[in-house]
Protein backbone atom coordinates (compact mmCIF):
# COMPACT_ATOMS: atom_id res chain seq x y z
CA UNK A 1 0.00 0.00 0.00
CA UNK A 2 1.61 3.26 -1.15
CA UNK A 3 1.43 6.31 1.09
CA UNK A 4 -0.20 9.38 -0.50
CA UNK A 5 1.95 12.23 -1.71
CA UNK A 6 2.05 15.39 0.40
CA UNK A 7 -1.14 17.47 0.01
CA UNK A 8 -0.80 20.61 -2.10
CA UNK A 9 -2.43 24.03 -2.34
CA UNK A 10 -4.07 25.25 -5.54
CA UNK A 11 -2.52 28.52 -6.67
CA UNK A 12 0.62 27.99 -4.62
CA UNK A 13 2.04 24.68 -5.82
CA UNK A 14 2.70 23.62 -9.43
CA UNK A 15 -0.13 21.94 -11.27
CA UNK A 16 0.00 18.13 -11.19
CA UNK A 17 1.92 16.17 -13.79
CA UNK A 18 0.00 14.00 -16.23
CA UNK A 19 -0.63 10.43 -15.08
CA UNK A 20 -0.14 7.77 -17.76
CA UNK A 21 -2.52 4.80 -17.63
CA UNK A 22 -4.21 3.81 -14.38
CA UNK A 23 -3.73 5.83 -11.24
CA UNK A 24 -0.98 4.33 -9.05
CA UNK A 25 -2.68 2.03 -6.49
CA UNK A 26 -2.80 3.38 -2.97
CA UNK A 27 -1.78 6.90 -3.94
CA UNK A 28 -4.63 9.37 -3.47
CA UNK A 29 -3.72 13.03 -3.94
CA UNK A 30 -5.44 15.95 -2.25
CA UNK A 31 -5.61 19.69 -2.84
CA UNK A 32 -6.89 22.65 -0.84
CA UNK A 33 -8.00 25.97 -2.33
CA UNK A 34 -8.66 29.28 -0.60
CA UNK A 35 -11.45 30.98 -2.55
CA UNK A 36 -10.48 34.52 -1.60
CA UNK A 37 -6.80 34.03 -2.47
CA UNK A 38 -7.55 32.17 -5.67
CA UNK A 39 -10.08 34.76 -6.89
CA UNK A 40 -7.74 37.67 -6.13
CA UNK A 41 -4.96 36.06 -8.20
CA UNK A 42 -7.19 34.81 -11.04
CA UNK A 43 -7.08 36.32 -14.52
CA UNK A 44 -10.45 38.04 -14.88
CA UNK A 45 -10.99 36.34 -18.23
CA UNK A 46 -10.26 32.85 -16.92
CA UNK A 47 -13.86 31.80 -16.09
CA UNK A 48 -15.05 32.71 -19.58
CA UNK A 49 -12.21 30.79 -21.18
CA UNK A 50 -12.18 27.72 -18.91
CA UNK A 51 -15.73 27.04 -17.73
CA UNK A 52 -18.25 25.51 -20.10
CA UNK A 53 -21.59 27.11 -20.93
CA UNK A 54 -23.47 25.14 -18.27
CA UNK A 55 -20.98 26.13 -15.56
CA UNK A 56 -21.05 29.79 -16.58
CA UNK A 57 -24.84 29.76 -16.54
CA UNK A 58 -24.94 28.16 -13.12
CA UNK A 59 -22.40 30.62 -11.73
CA UNK A 60 -24.45 33.55 -13.04
CA UNK A 61 -27.55 32.34 -11.19
CA UNK A 62 -26.02 32.85 -7.75
CA UNK A 63 -27.46 35.97 -6.14
CA UNK A 64 -24.70 36.50 -3.60
CA UNK A 65 -21.26 37.48 -4.86
CA UNK A 66 -19.51 35.17 -2.40
CA UNK A 67 -21.50 32.17 -3.64
CA UNK A 68 -20.68 33.00 -7.25
CA UNK A 69 -17.00 33.40 -6.40
CA UNK A 70 -16.91 30.12 -4.47
CA UNK A 71 -18.47 28.19 -7.34
CA UNK A 72 -16.26 29.86 -9.94
CA UNK A 73 -13.02 29.34 -8.00
CA UNK A 74 -13.85 25.73 -7.21
CA UNK A 75 -14.69 24.80 -10.79
CA UNK A 76 -11.88 26.72 -12.46
CA UNK A 77 -9.46 25.19 -9.94
CA UNK A 78 -10.86 21.70 -10.51
CA UNK A 79 -10.52 22.06 -14.28
CA UNK A 80 -6.95 23.26 -13.94
CA UNK A 81 -6.05 20.29 -11.74
CA UNK A 82 -7.74 17.80 -14.04
CA UNK A 83 -6.08 19.43 -17.03
CA UNK A 84 -2.72 18.81 -15.38
CA UNK A 85 -3.45 15.19 -14.50
CA UNK A 86 -4.93 14.41 -17.92
CA UNK A 87 -2.51 16.49 -20.01
CA UNK A 88 -5.23 18.54 -21.67
CA UNK A 89 -6.48 22.11 -21.71
CA UNK A 90 -8.71 22.80 -18.67
CA UNK A 91 -11.56 23.97 -20.89
CA UNK A 92 -11.45 20.67 -22.80
CA UNK A 93 -12.00 18.40 -19.76
CA UNK A 94 -15.15 16.38 -20.63
CA UNK A 95 -17.28 16.06 -17.50
CA UNK A 96 -20.06 13.53 -17.07
CA UNK A 97 -22.11 11.96 -14.29
CA UNK A 98 -21.97 8.28 -13.45
CA UNK A 99 -25.21 6.37 -13.05
CA UNK A 100 -26.70 6.63 -9.59
CA UNK A 101 -26.27 3.26 -7.81
CA UNK A 102 -29.65 3.79 -6.16
CA UNK A 103 -31.94 4.50 -9.12
CA UNK A 104 -29.69 4.21 -12.18
CA UNK A 105 -30.27 7.84 -13.20
CA UNK A 106 -27.42 10.00 -14.59
CA UNK A 107 -26.80 11.91 -11.36
CA UNK A 108 -24.18 9.79 -9.58
CA UNK A 109 -20.56 10.74 -8.92
CA UNK A 110 -19.03 13.40 -11.20
CA UNK A 111 -16.46 11.89 -13.56
CA UNK A 112 -14.34 12.60 -16.61
CA UNK A 113 -15.26 10.73 -19.77
CA UNK A 114 -12.85 7.94 -20.72
CA UNK A 115 -10.32 8.20 -17.89
CA UNK A 116 -9.47 6.04 -14.85
CA UNK A 117 -9.09 9.09 -12.63
CA UNK A 118 -11.68 9.53 -9.87
CA UNK A 119 -12.20 12.80 -8.02
CA UNK A 120 -14.49 14.44 -5.52
CA UNK A 121 -14.88 18.05 -4.39
CA UNK A 122 -16.48 19.89 -1.50
CA UNK A 123 -16.52 23.51 -0.38
CA UNK A 124 -17.65 25.55 2.61
CA UNK A 125 -16.91 29.16 3.37
CA UNK A 126 -13.49 30.04 1.97
CA UNK A 127 -12.23 26.47 1.77
CA UNK A 128 -12.43 24.03 -1.15
CA UNK A 129 -11.20 20.45 -0.74
CA UNK A 130 -10.54 18.23 -3.78
CA UNK A 131 -9.43 14.59 -3.67
CA UNK A 132 -8.17 12.40 -6.54
CA UNK A 133 -7.60 8.63 -6.68
CA UNK A 134 -7.62 5.60 -8.95
CA UNK A 135 -10.77 4.28 -7.29
CA UNK A 136 -13.94 6.01 -6.05
CA UNK A 137 -13.28 8.62 -3.37
CA UNK A 138 -15.47 11.04 -1.44
CA UNK A 139 -14.74 14.36 0.25
CA UNK A 140 -16.73 16.76 2.41
CA UNK A 141 -15.98 19.97 4.30
CA UNK A 142 -18.41 21.84 6.53
CA UNK A 143 -18.55 24.79 8.89
CA UNK A 144 -19.30 23.99 12.52
CA UNK A 145 -22.97 24.77 13.08
CA UNK A 146 -24.69 26.20 16.20
CA UNK A 147 -26.35 23.87 18.69
CA UNK A 148 -29.85 24.77 17.44
CA UNK A 149 -29.01 23.54 13.94
CA UNK A 150 -27.18 20.47 15.26
CA UNK A 151 -30.10 19.36 17.42
CA UNK A 152 -32.46 19.59 14.45
CA UNK A 153 -30.32 17.89 11.80
CA UNK A 154 -29.00 15.25 14.20
CA UNK A 155 -32.40 13.55 14.03
CA UNK A 156 -31.41 12.24 10.59
CA UNK A 157 -28.34 10.37 11.91
CA UNK A 158 -27.85 6.72 12.86
CA UNK A 159 -29.53 5.91 16.22
CA UNK A 160 -26.17 5.26 17.90
CA UNK A 161 -24.81 8.58 16.62
CA UNK A 162 -27.88 10.37 17.97
CA UNK A 163 -27.35 8.73 21.35
CA UNK A 164 -23.67 9.75 21.37
CA UNK A 165 -24.57 13.37 20.65
CA UNK A 166 -27.34 13.41 23.25
CA UNK A 167 -24.85 12.25 25.90
CA UNK A 168 -22.59 15.25 25.28
CA UNK A 169 -22.76 18.69 26.85
CA UNK A 170 -24.34 21.27 24.53
CA UNK A 171 -20.99 23.00 23.99
CA UNK A 172 -19.42 19.78 22.70
CA UNK A 173 -22.17 18.73 20.31
CA UNK A 174 -21.43 21.05 17.33
CA UNK A 175 -17.88 19.73 16.76
CA UNK A 176 -18.95 16.12 17.31
CA UNK A 177 -21.83 16.53 14.89
CA UNK A 178 -19.56 18.14 12.26
CA UNK A 179 -17.10 15.24 12.54
CA UNK A 180 -19.94 12.78 12.05
CA UNK A 181 -21.62 14.66 9.21
CA UNK A 182 -18.49 15.23 7.13
CA UNK A 183 -17.51 11.55 7.47
CA UNK A 184 -21.00 10.45 6.51
CA UNK A 185 -21.32 12.75 3.52
CA UNK A 186 -17.81 11.90 2.28
CA UNK A 187 -18.69 8.21 2.47
CA UNK A 188 -22.04 8.64 0.71
CA UNK A 189 -20.39 10.71 -2.02
CA UNK A 190 -17.69 8.06 -2.33
CA UNK A 191 -20.15 5.22 -2.91
CA UNK A 192 -22.04 7.43 -5.34
CA UNK A 193 -25.44 7.81 -3.68
CA UNK A 194 -24.92 11.10 -1.91
CA UNK A 195 -27.71 12.03 0.46
CA UNK A 196 -30.24 10.09 -1.62
CA UNK A 197 -29.28 7.26 0.76
CA UNK A 198 -30.72 7.71 4.23
CA UNK A 199 -27.92 9.11 6.48
CA UNK A 200 -29.30 6.97 9.32
CA UNK A 201 -28.25 3.72 7.64
CA UNK A 202 -24.46 3.89 8.05
CA UNK A 203 -22.64 4.39 11.35
CA UNK A 204 -19.46 6.52 11.17
CA UNK A 205 -19.24 7.74 14.78
CA UNK A 206 -19.11 11.17 16.40
CA UNK A 207 -15.93 10.72 18.46
CA UNK A 208 -12.35 11.74 17.80
CA UNK A 209 -11.64 8.47 16.00
CA UNK A 210 -13.63 7.71 12.87
CA UNK A 211 -15.23 4.32 12.33
CA UNK A 212 -14.66 2.43 9.05
CA UNK A 213 -17.70 1.57 6.94
CA UNK A 214 -17.00 -1.79 5.34
CA UNK A 215 -13.79 -1.36 3.30
CA UNK A 216 -14.01 2.44 3.45
CA UNK A 217 -11.72 4.39 5.79
CA UNK A 218 -12.59 7.92 6.83
CA UNK A 219 -9.90 10.51 7.55
CA UNK A 220 -10.73 13.75 9.38
CA UNK A 221 -9.34 17.26 9.06
CA UNK A 222 -9.92 19.10 12.35
CA UNK A 223 -9.82 22.87 11.71
CA UNK A 224 -12.09 25.91 11.99
CA UNK A 225 -13.91 23.95 9.30
CA UNK A 226 -14.19 20.18 9.66
CA UNK A 227 -13.57 17.90 6.72
CA UNK A 228 -13.31 14.22 5.91
CA UNK A 229 -12.27 12.06 2.98
CA UNK A 230 -13.54 8.52 2.40
CA UNK A 231 -11.34 6.03 0.55
CA UNK A 232 -11.28 2.28 0.01
CA UNK A 233 -8.89 0.93 2.65
CA UNK A 234 -7.69 -1.75 0.24
CA UNK A 235 -6.19 0.88 -2.08
CA UNK A 236 -5.56 4.09 -0.13
CA UNK A 237 -4.00 5.25 3.11
CA UNK A 238 -5.64 8.14 4.92
CA UNK A 239 -4.26 11.48 3.63
CA UNK A 240 -2.38 13.83 5.97
CA UNK A 241 -4.93 16.62 6.22
CA UNK A 242 -3.42 18.43 9.19
CA UNK A 243 -0.32 19.00 7.07
CA UNK A 244 -2.50 20.09 4.16
CA UNK A 245 -4.33 22.70 6.18
CA UNK A 246 -1.06 24.01 7.58
CA UNK A 247 0.15 24.52 4.00
CA UNK A 248 -2.98 26.49 3.18
CA UNK A 249 -2.58 28.67 6.27
CA UNK A 250 0.98 29.50 5.23
CA UNK A 251 0.13 30.27 1.61
CA UNK A 252 0.66 33.91 0.61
Amino acid sequence: MTSPSAPRVVGRDPLPAAVAGAWPPGAPETWLLSVSRYISAMDQGAPGKILDAEERERAAKFVRTEDQQRYTAAHVGLRELLGGYLDMEPAAVPFTREDCPGCGGPHGRPAVVGTPLHFNMSHAGDLVLVAFAGSPIGADVEKVQPVSVVDQVAQSLHPTERAELAALAAADRPAAFARCWTRKEAYLKGIGTGLSQDPAISYVGTGEESVPVGPWTLTDLPTGHLASVAADSDSADGPGYAAAYALLEQAP
